[in-house]
């Protein structure tokens, strides 16, 4: 049995020829079988097939340009600081058995080399060099992009490799992990030409790998040390509730407060088991939002000598006695709210929507309507206008609206996170993967509600895996081979035209027509006026309870001022005024002085831009005037002294209501020709 795992693990430049020639039954259609090819090696073949690698490529891709490597470079400062000592040791070893060490990111892009210098001119021939992706969808099977898809150390062979360029060469790497989370960072890889087999190879990345990692133990243990350090002040004294985030986001300590405010916000913290919240990561390599508990005001840098090294979170003493009773607040509010002077009662499920606008009204009475159906609905436009309000309605509607309402936001991260997201994964499915894996948001929401916000934003590689959990209604985890059936209500949304996306071949069309079933177009706050002091004065009874605040009401002048603004944030833009306003004044009545001073410039940006809009016009419709008198009416003459189609010149004369300066150019009131 040892001897059968060791070979499994261990390349044999003895089985060059049969697995050559299973090789070319592969690409022939026929199953790798042989004795010779190792498992590894047919899984990796297999997931070669499925991404459509050439089998005839010669070479990885084109190198990045200088600025973007160094972009990279410097994006992780740390794992090449780490590496550069130990690869700097290999140098001997490298050059007397004619072998390069490379180490990766994991897109995995070369970040360094080092070794014996006529090899490395062979390599330059492959692209094997800084700067340049191995990742197996691209390059095929090959030790640094297979590495990091199996999430251990590999060793492959000469006719082992899946692309025939590369089949010359032998390599071995080893993925290298975070000491917190086990997060792989990067692969350290050693490649020669294919006379240059040796396992030792493989036990120098193996052991290079253990000593980067041992190098990355003592920094985090250095940055841990000075970040509780800094932050210790805080935690004496003052009852605000205080959690401390290490630069990669994981909660690293709490105060009695913390602890409570963030069970009662619902927060899904366990000190003692932390998850990470990618938002809070300093290295910004992944783009994400904050949790819907989290509000970045609550947020501080923690800063020594001039270097970041975490996060505070504050949560202040008013919102902890208050943060059980926030959930009732919006109910009430609502109901207090629909007291005034609206023109329809909205349905129950939709509560929370505050409006007196019949295009809105219309739009939720489409939403109340199609919640009784099963079929999914498309919720349509800009940020902040209310669009997860929209989807909790309908899902509290539908006829599973005694199951979990489950939200997603596609947009800011990156395609494997989305996809592990989304479909979730079984333990070992890859590396860093939980013990027992993943329930996915697909998954979570069976009987209930799967909620995609900024569908448009999901990468179109993913688009026809989850086409085929709603045409099929089951999925596989990550890793999986087994279905799981599912039973879900998906509500999508965008911000995006979704038929222009696929007009450009950004989003799938057999996609659009199964999400886009049935849509709804929510309109801008801008386009509903009527609502803007409606929601002001639901917003500032909200936070006066929510912040336990006296009384306070707006003026006249003030609400005028905010429905005379365009508010390109929608309602969340609003709020967010509003609340300020409240916490920023003690005054019982808010007038315009107590504008937040860069919404002031936004208004008078705003003033300047309809006053410059006007302008223009004018002086557009003057200028047609005066060529329809010119022409004496004839206004194919009219289009082409002003050098226009006569088609927009008809529509122009209808917007600026010029048809009666046509009749008084001819002399005679007539119809328009």
């Amino acid at each position: 049995m040892a001897h059968k795992a060791e070979k499994q693990v261990f390349a044999d430049p003895g089985n060059d020829a049969a697995i050559m020639a299973a090789w070319e039954r592969f690409q022939l259609g026929g199953g790798p079988s042989s004795v010779a090819l190792r498992r590894l090696i047919e899984g990796s073949w297999q997931r070669c097939l499925a991404h459509r690698v050439d089998p005839r490529k010669r070479s990885g891709p084109t190198p990045v340009c200088g600025s973007k490597l160094e972009a990279l470079r410097g994006q992780h400062r740390e794992l090449l600081e780490a590496a550069a000592p130990i690869m700097a040791c290999a140098r001997d070893f490298l050059a007397e058995t004619g072998t390069i060490m490379a180490l990766s990111d994991t897109s995995p892009t070369i970040l360094t080399m080092e070794g014996d210098h006529h090899t490395q001119d062979f390599a330059e021939e492959i692209h094997l060099l800084p700067g340049v992706a191995w990742s197996e969808g691209v390059c095929g099977t090959n030790a640094i992009g297979t590495a990091l898809a199996v999430g251990h150390a590999v060793q492959i062979h000469s006719a082992e490799h899946y692309c025939a360029g590369i089949k010359r060469w032998t390599c071995s790497a080893n993925v290298i992990r975070h000491p917190h989370d086990g997060e792989i960072l990067g692969v350290i890889d050693v490649s020669g030409l294919s006379e240059s087999y040796s396992r030792q190879s493989m036990a120098l990345v193996v052991t290079a790998a253990s000593r980067i990692e041992s190098r990355l133990t003592l920094r985090e243990m250095e940055r841990r040390y000075q970040l509780l350090e800094v932050a210790l002040p805080r935690w004496s004294g003052g009852a605000d509730g205080v959690v401390l985030f290490d630069h990669r986001g994981y909660p690293v300590k709490a105060n009695e407060n913390g602890q409570a405010a963030l069970a009662a916000l619902g927060a899904d913290l366990d000190l003692a088991a932390p998850r990470r919240i990618p938002a809070l990561a300093l290295d910004g390599a992944v783009q994400a939002s904050y949790p819907t508990w989290l509000r970045p005001e609550w947020l501080e840098p923690v800063v020594r000598h001039g270097v970041r090294l975490g996060t505070l979170l504050i949560i202040p003493l008013p919102c902890l006695g208050r943060l059980r009773a926030k959930e009732a607040e919006p109910t009430r509010l609502a109901a207090s709210a629909a007291k005034s002077d609206r023109s329809s009662a909205m349905p129950e499920s939709f509560a929370r929507i505050i409006t007196a606008h019949s295009g809105l009204q219309e739009a939720v009475r489409k939403a109340s309507h199609l919640a009784r159906s099963r079929v999914p609905v498309l919720l349509l436009g800009e940020t902040g206008v209310g669009k997860e309000e929209f989807a909790q309605g309908i899902h509290q509607a539908s006829p599973f609206g005694d199951g979990p309402f489950v939200a997603l936001n596609c947009g800011g991260l990156s395609r494997d996170l989305l996809a592990s997201e989304l479909f979730g994964y079984i333990e070992g499915a890859f590396t860093g993967a939980r013990r027992n894996g993943l329930v996915g948001k697909i998954e979570a929401a069976n009987g209930g509600t799967l909620f995609l916000d900024e569908i448009g934003e999901m990468p179109l590689d993913l688009q026809p895996h989850l086409l085929r959990v709603l045409e099929q209604s089951e999925i596989y985890r990550l890793g999986e081979s087994t279905p799981r059936k599912v039973n879900f209500r998906l509500v999508a949304a965008t911000h995006r035209d979704l038929r222009q996306e696929v007009a450009a071949g950004r989003f799938r069309m057999d996609f659009y027509y199964r999400v886009a079933v049935t849509s709804i177009r929510i309109p801008a706050l801008r386009d509903r006026k009527s609502d803007i002091g409606l929601l002001a004065q639901y917003f500032v009874e909200r936070f006066c309870g929510l912040h336990q605040l006296q009384s306070r009401r707006l003026d006249a002048a003030l609400i005028a001022c905010l429905e005379g603004y365009s508010w390109p944030g929608n309602v969340r833009e609003l709020r967010n005024v509003i609340e300020s306003m409240l916490l920023m004044s003690d005054r019982p009545v808010l007038d315009v002085g107590d504008l937040p001073p860069e919404l002031t410039q936004d208004m008078m940006a705003d003033e300047a831009r309809a006053a410059t809009a006007f302008s223009i016009a004018e002086s557009e419709a003057h200028l047609i005037q005066r060529a329809i008198t010119a022409t004496r009416g004839n206004l194919t003459r009219a289009a082409r002294e002003l050098g226009i189609a006569k088609s927009t010149l008809y529509l122009k004369i209808k917007q600026y209501n010029l048809e009666r300066d046509i009749y008084s150019a001819r002399g005679f009131e007539s119809r328009m020709a």
